[in-house]
């Protein structure tokens, strides 16, 4: 699966918007998605670090029609943790020597209130 089919939409209520200022972002996923694929997919589509994914599968509710019964979809949750304060990181390499990452993650998605 693409990074786009995983990530559906963004779910915004208020719940997920006081949940903002601790990094963590609400999106309504693929069904089949594992939290590591979630994970990836997060980190390709918005470059960002993630330090946390939750999971949960949501049922769907029933609704009617007049006299008709029916019943909506099921759908997943994630709830996707990020790091707001992302740093170089150095570790020691080949001979002793220290090698810092130099991957430039951002600290917030911008796209997911526009979305």
């Amino acid at each position: 699966m693409t990074p786009e089919d995983i990530i559906v939409k963004p779910i915004i209520t208020e719940k997920s918007n006081d949940e903002l200022q601790e990094g963590k972002y609400t999106f309504k996923v693929n069904k089949k998605a594992t939290k590591v694929q979630i994970a990836q997919a997060v980190e390709k589509l918005f470059n960002v670090k993630v330090l946390k994914v939750n999971t949960m599968n949501m049922n769907g509710k029933q609704k009617r029609m007049g006299y008709h019964v029916g019943k909506t979809s099921d759908w997943k949750k994630a709830i996707v943790t990020i790091d707001t304060n992302p740093e170089e990181s150095t570790y020691l390499g080949k001979g002793g020597k220290e090698v810092k990452t130099s991957k430039k993650y951002k600290d917030s998605i911008e796209e997911f209130m526009g979305a």
